[in-house]
């Protein structure tokens, strides 16, 4: 019952071990709010939905903090490209909508959700300890920089196993004030293009932080000096969690004792970008199929791979929930009034935990809930009623920890106009069936059964009614 996880910085599977038995204070970048939620950053935050709900699972007490970034360059620059609102009436609705879009897939709200705006007192206390201790510096020029100043710490690029001396420039800030092209921006002096409300008063001048010392700052104030986990995309390690850990450490801070880093999403085999077009947004995903089945794909693969979304893909998602969905809900009518109703209780099969406490095996774990409602529907079959409870019970256990249980009331309205659609069109299907039967039109009847099963559609017929679902 140990779970291991993938350590960035090792770069080495690790037993976990939690700071205090018992807790774990886990914190995830989350987004800059200056554009619509898309693929990838739904992608990430379902990953550590995932792992916090194994956690929580495996008896562990998880503080989970999840930041907004809510000033930075990309805000004010997409606030004065749109120039129809301010930059933070911008990021506030932005930040409504990566709301709506994780609570639309299930992924659980933060135990604390700070926002940057709010901690600006904590990142210039952080930023004064770095300069007392030597290692940041205020531009000579009177610009109201700040930067961390790289050479003074040996450590840096540890995270990334990079050696200074290989680095190419920090393109963060104007390099107006800095000693070294290399040295990261701690604090922005206020420029003349910006807005007077995107600027804080500092014993360096009037300015706002770098997006780096952000978190670090935030972290620190809600997770204490030292904490357990540190997630976010592969894409954010170098040069913001570099530069986080090396920020947190040159200030007397522990910092994170476990990274880990989620895999980046393609389109149709090509790396997801701007310039090329090919941005798949939330919207739109969810006008495509069910959130049960966004849910379902997103998670689908190891989280540390490369995710690759295709058309198809949703496809065989929503082929995959419906098959839990039929299972379950075929095995209740079955049980209904009989000794075994309620027999299996809901316990996670040992095959399924090895998976997860591997670090995060989900792949692995999903082929034993899929081995496992197969099973069950066998048993069903041979009327092993019996097996076919304990079957119930284990996929009730999987289904419910990876936050995909189709009878879950968060689902409830989770279908689409296409589903509608098709539910109308098989449910005439099956009471045209019906009639034909009850006249003893046996050749109707047989013909509709065969229509449906041709078009991959199962009907069973049991004592509450005759019912329909995709597949087997």
């Amino acid at each position: 019952m140990t779970v291991r996880l993938y350590d960035s910085k090792a770069q080495a599977l690790r037993d976990f071990v939690p700071l205090r038995e018992g807790h774990v204070g886990m914190y995830v970048c989350g987004p800059t709010v200056q554009s619509s939620p898309h693929i990838g950053h739904l992608r990430s935050a379902l990953v550590y939905d995932i792992l916090r709900r194994w956690l929580a699972y495996r008896g562990y007490d998880v503080a989970f903090v999840r930041n907004v970034t809510d000033i930075d360059d990309k805000i004010l620059q997409a606030a004065s490209e749109e120039r129809a609102e301010e930059w933070w009436a911008l990021a506030y609705r932005v930040e409504l909508e990566f709301t709506a879009a994780y609570a639309s897939l299930g992924i659980m709200a933060p135990t604390y959700e700070p926002r940057a705006t709010a901690s600006v007192a904590q990142m210039q206390e952080l930023i004064a300890r770095l300069i007392e201790r030597g290692h940041a510096y205020a531009a000579p020029d009177d610009s109201g920089d700040v930067y961390f100043d790289t050479s003074s710490w040996p450590a840096y690029g540890e995270l990334t196993r990079q050696s200074r001396d290989h680095m190419e420039a920090a393109a963060d800030a104007d390099p107006r004030g800095k000693r070294d092209g290399r040295d990261f921006a701690l604090w922005k002096g206020t420029k003349p293009d910006e807005p007077a409300s995107a600027s804080w008063s500092s014993p360096w001048g009037g300015g706002r932080p770098g997006w780096h010392i952000e978190c670090s700052a935030m972290v620190t104030r809600y997770l204490g000096a030292e904490f357990d986990i540190h997630g976010g995309g592969l894409d954010l390690r170098f040069p913001h969690h570099e530069n986080e850990l090396a920020q947190s450490t040159a200030a007397g801070d522990a910092f994170a004792r476990y990274w880990v880093h989620n895999g980046l999403v393609n389109v149709g085999g090509q790396k997801m970008s701007k310039s090329l077009g090919n941005s798949v947004y939330a919207s739109e995903l969810l006008e495509l199929a069910s959130p049960l089945a966004v849910r379902y794909l997103l998670g689908a693969a190891h989280y540390r791979s490369t995710l690759d979304y295709l058309p198809g893909s949703l496809t065989d998602a929503e082929a995959a929930v419906d098959r839990l969905r039929a299972f379950l809900s075929r095995v209740e009518r079955r049980l209904a009034g009989t000794r075994f109703a309620g027999v299996g209780s809901p316990v996670i099969p040992d095959a399924f935990g090895e998976a997860m406490d591997d670090d995060l095996g989900v792949p692995q774990a999903l082929a034993v809930l899929h081995d496992t409602v197969r099973s069950g529907n066998q048993a069903l079959d041979d009327e092993e009623l019996h097996d076919a409870a304990v079957a119930h019970g284990q996929v009730v256990a999987m289904v419910e920890v990876l936050g995909i249980d189709p009878r879950d009331p968060q689902w409830a309205t989770d279908a689409g106009p296409a589903a509608s659609a098709l539910d109308s069109l098989v449910t005439r299907l099956i009471e045209d069936r019906q009639a034909a039967r009850e006249s003893k039109d046996y050749g109707a009847a047989d013909r509709i059964r065969a229509e449906l099963t041709a078009a991959g559609i199962t009907i069973e017929d049991s004592q509450t009614g005759t019912h329909w679902s995709l597949g087997s």
